[in-house]
């Protein structure tokens, strides 16, 4: 099989697939019409983000038996279009799971007991003790949206943390030993810190609006590691100024190029939230450890051998 690499990854992608016998081409740097043109003579690809397979380009990879996503989410592939035309779909959410997951406490820590405010002020000559109390996670009930791989290992280790963690998901009967799936009502009625764990989807986009917010009981933090199009960023703003969000932790932006590299839009919501102590803002890489990179890049491998050998 002849399989097109379009996007940098661990070499133990190439290592590996090579001695199973599969030919590869690497091309890093070919725009979206020029991949096009070439589609058809590949049996596979093997992608990213950087270049979106729509319904055009999977018409023209006439020979495609498979896409192959390092990654989770699956966004820039025509999904629907994927399937009639009989293309297998592969993705790999559980390389980077344990990143994401240690990503959210990380960031929850530190806004919720004023770590970097308070490390940059005694840098600064200035010291502080009860200005920078802080907020115990011990007790809190967190409520999770989406409990696929993400949210699993979120809430395995935040029930380490003594909180007690509830979660809303559209498949049924999830329930395990580190947290319990309750309707969404339930859970806007009863969480005092949310995280989104949920790709972007026609139902998931802007999901967190301002009806959302005003219909959560408790003033909240709020953590999205998912997609930044899942949250209304205006609405949450407001809330931040309100007082209705307690804390922001956001390593994703409404506000992204869709290939993750960069911001695409600048306003003033964005520029409140990256002044605002309140808020924590990373660039993507709550999935982006040294140990994911290689979990991520395995767990394809896996996956192409176990169907295509």
């Amino acid at each position: 099989m002849k399989i097109l690499l379009l996007d940098k990854n661990h070499p133990l992608i190439t290592e590996q697939l090579l001695a199973q016998n599969f030919i590869l081409e690497e091309d890093f740097t070919s725009s979206y019409d020029e991949v096009c043109q070439k589609i058809k003579n590949y049996d596979g690809i093997i992608i990213r983000s950087r270049i979106p397979l729509d319904k055009s380009f999977l018409e023209q990879g006439k020979n495609l038996k498979f896409i192959a996503r390092v990654g989770a989410g699956m966004e820039n592939i025509d999904i629907p279009a994927a399937e009639e035309l009989g293309i297998q779909l592969i993705n790999s959410p559980e390389g980077n799971r344990d990143s994401v997951a240690e990503h959210v406490v990380g960031m929850l820590l530190v806004i919720m007991n004023r770590l970097f405010i308070a490390s940059q002020e005694v840098k600064n000559g200035i010291w502080k003790r009860e200005e920078n109390r802080g907020d115990e996670l011990l007790g809190k009930t967190v409520g999770l949206i989406g409990y696929g791989n993400m949210g699993k290992a979120t809430a395995k280790r935040l029930s380490g943390f003594g909180c007690k963690v509830i979660f809303h998901d559209i498949l049924p009967g999830l329930s395990d030993e580190f947290a319990t799936q309750v309707t969404l009502d339930e859970l806007k009625q009863s969480a005092e810190v949310l995280s989104l764990h949920i790709p972007l989807t026609s139902e998931t986009h802007y999901l967190v609006d301002k009806t959302f917010i005003s219909e959560m009981k408790n003033d909240f933090y709020f953590v999205n590691t998912a997609r930044g199009k899942n949250v209304e960023t205006k609405s949450l703003v407001e809330a931040l100024k309100m007082g209705k969000v307690k804390g922001v932790c956001l390593d994703v932006l409404e506000y992204e190029k869709s290939s993750f590299e960069n911001i695409e839009i600048e306003n003033e919501d964005l520029k409140y939230l990256l002044e605002s102590e309140k808020a924590i803002v990373t660039p993507h890489i709550a999935g982006w450890t040294h140990q994911s990179k290689e979990k991520l890049a395995q767990f394809i491998v896996d996956k192409i051998v176990a169907s295509h050998c």
